[in-house]
């Protein structure tokens, strides 16, 4: 037992020894300075995502849904012929269509809706939405300005060395205020892009355009891709 306690407390010298540091060394594992710089790049956008809804209702549920069915590739086919890309669906919905009378609920019929997405370029989608109108879908739910995946990684690249050179702008500021000079890099971390909101386009009812009515104009927007870099500076 004696000399279990002599080596545990022989341990615990050595452990305590291991963390009673010089003042120099402390200071020296203190002198890191943290920055995080930013990026940006501004780009066109040259792709719109759209959104179209085909909605039917009826009486039953299998009147709807072969209804829909039948709506839904019509409106597919047409999307095809088009040649546009990254069709695909995003919601398929039946439900019971109930109203209150009277202070009771009762069921009317039933609703539904199949949702596609597709992309296109944007100084040409105006013309297929028009005609989509006309070839199956009940409304336009939103649209979203894209850039090109190629563009994107392009101005991702050079925010990154914007947002590098910015964070090392600060770090020379800062230290050289203080009559200091900053030494290695000990740590580099990049922090997550900040996710693209899209931008929403009203809806509307469907509805035959004329023979004559121009496409609908549809006018792109720029997109920024922000980058964000945090480098421990050791000084």
């Amino acid at each position: 037992m004696l000399l279990f306690s002599n080596r545990f407390l022989g341990l615990t010298t050595a452990f305590l020894c291991c963390l009673s540091l010089s003042p120099a060394m402390a200071s020296e594992l203190q002198k890191i300075l943290i920055v995080t710089g930013e990026g940006t790049e501004i780009i066109p956008t040259t792709l719109t995502e759209a959104q179209l809804t085909v909605e039917v209702r009826g009486n039953t549920a299998g009147q709807v849904q072969t209804a829909i069915a039948s709506q839904s590739n019509q409106l597919v086919t047409f999307l095809k012929s088009q040649s546009v890309d990254k069709l695909q669906t995003q919601g398929l919905q039946l439900q019971p269509n109930y109203v209150y009378r009277n202070n009771e609920q009762r069921i009317e019929g039933y609703i539904g809706t199949n949702t596609v997405s597709f992309q296109y370029p944007s100084d040409k989608i105006g013309n297929i939405l028009d005609k989509a109108v006309t070839a199956g879908a009940s409304r336009i739910d939103g649209i979203r300005f894209l850039a090109t995946p190629q563009t994107l990684e392009s101005a991702r690249q050079k925010a990154l060395i914007a947002t590098t050179s910015d964070a090392q702008s600060q770090a020379k500021t800062v230290l050289s205020s203080l009559n200091l000079a900053p030494k290695d890099i000990v740590k580099i971390v990049i922090n997550p892009e900040p996710a693209f909101q899209p931008l929403p386009m009203r809806a509307y009812a469907k509805a035959a355009p004329a023979p004559d009515a121009a496409p609908m104009p549809i006018m792109g927007s720029d997109q920024t891709v922000t980058a964000r870099v945090t480098l421990e500076i050791a000084y």
